[in-house]
């Protein structure tokens, strides 16, 4: 049910309305063109949240990848949370984990010939990204993570929020979780429920766009996620073991394929360690391992490690609208069709 996985720390609710503040005077500033939003000749998606922890983000980006890839070249900007590097990094195949970040690494190897860069500045890594040196030329650039980077003004927002932690539920930081105030939400032009269950009731779905409160303007969607029709060659018992924020869902998921595993848990992005690395070996003692994408690239070591891939689905068959959504705005803004327009001028 959403709202399970919800703590609010209420004593630090002093320090939320301090921090809720300073936030909405800075997303004042914006509105009111005192701080300054940059607005590039190419089509640029930004997929993000307005809380700290996982939303999907990643498998929502993948999904957009796949969906532009064939047509355009696609480039991803992420900040490359946890790397050890400084400023931008155009990632080639053989650039190490700890330039780009793990969420990346993982990105730049399961699509090579996507351009993969990471930047704190996004404006900077865009104006990067265009350089005549970056070949193929960029066509769309897709901002992971990005919905507070306001210096950038992004053709689509994409806002994403976890069905088990639905923002209304929730609190600014520190007695929650929020970046920012619930009104941030009407800056999206797409907002996606992540995390969803399957079973998810038309009635369901009602009750979440009444509690939104969303403008004419914008789209909802829900989204879960898809796992193979089965997971084969896993033993008795395996072991789960997951580095990702909210892995409620997934163990839930995972219960309909392998009638029984044992789950071991560690926080969003965790550097997995020698001692923990040792302890999860123990922990299997021979057994298979399963785990994310994400986390397979900081699992150094592991036998028996089986990855088990998660692709985006939407419900209600609600695909192809979203397809067209996109597919629709980055080809009026592509650039050829700026250059044809530019022609008949």
């Amino acid at each position: 049910m959403e709202g399970d996985h919800i703590k609010i720390n209420y004593w630090l609710l002093p320090f939320s309305w301090l921090y809720g503040l300073v936030v909405g005077i800075r997303n004042l500033m914006f509105d009111y063109g005192v701080l300054k939003s940059k607005k590039f000749q190419l089509p640029v998606i930004c997929v993000g949240n307005l809380t700290v922890g996982g939303t999907g983000k990643t498998p929502h980006t993948e999904y957009l990848v796949r969906l532009l890839s064939k047509q355009y070249q696609v480039a991803v900007l992420s900040r490359g949370y946890k790397r050890k590097s400084k400023g931008f990094v155009l990632a080639t195949k053989d650039t190490p984990m700890t330039e780009i970040g793990d969420e990346p690494y993982q990105m730049k190897h399961k699509f090579p010939n996507i351009h993969m860069a990471v930047d704190k500045d996004r404006c900077h890594g865009i104006e990067q990204l265009m350089k005549d040196h970056v070949k193929p030329s960029t066509d769309v650039v897709i901002l992971d993570d990005a919905f507070q980077h306001r210096y950038v003004q992004a053709g689509i927002n994409i806002l994403l929020m976890d069905y088990h932690r639905l923002i209304y539920f929730d609190k600014l930081l520190p007695a929650g979780r929020l970046r920012e105030q619930l009104s941030g939400r009407l800056r999206a032009d797409i907002v996606i429920v992540t995390k969803c269950p399957r079973y998810l009731t038309p009635m369901d779905c009602r009750g979440i766009e009444r509690s939104l409160d969303l403008g004419n303007w914008q789209h909802l969607f829900f989204t879960t996620y898809r796992y193979p029709k089965s997971i084969k060659d896993v033993g008795d018992n395996p072991l789960l073991v997951t580095g990702i924020a909210s892995p409620e869902q997934m163990e839930y998921d995972l219960s309909k394929l392998i009638p029984k595993f044992e789950m071991m848990s560690f926080p969003d992005h965790h550097p997995f360690s020698p001692q923990d690395i040792e302890d999860i070996r123990s922990k299997a003692a021979g057994r298979t391992i399963l785990t994310t994408e994400k986390d397979a690239t900081r699992l150094h070591g592991l036998k028996n490690l089986k990855v088990i891939p998660i692709e985006v689905e939407f419900l209600d068959e609600k695909a192809k609208e979203f397809d067209q959504i996109i597919q629709n705005y980055v080809l009026k803004n592509s650039h050829n069709n700026i250059l044809n327009q530019l022609k008949r001028k």
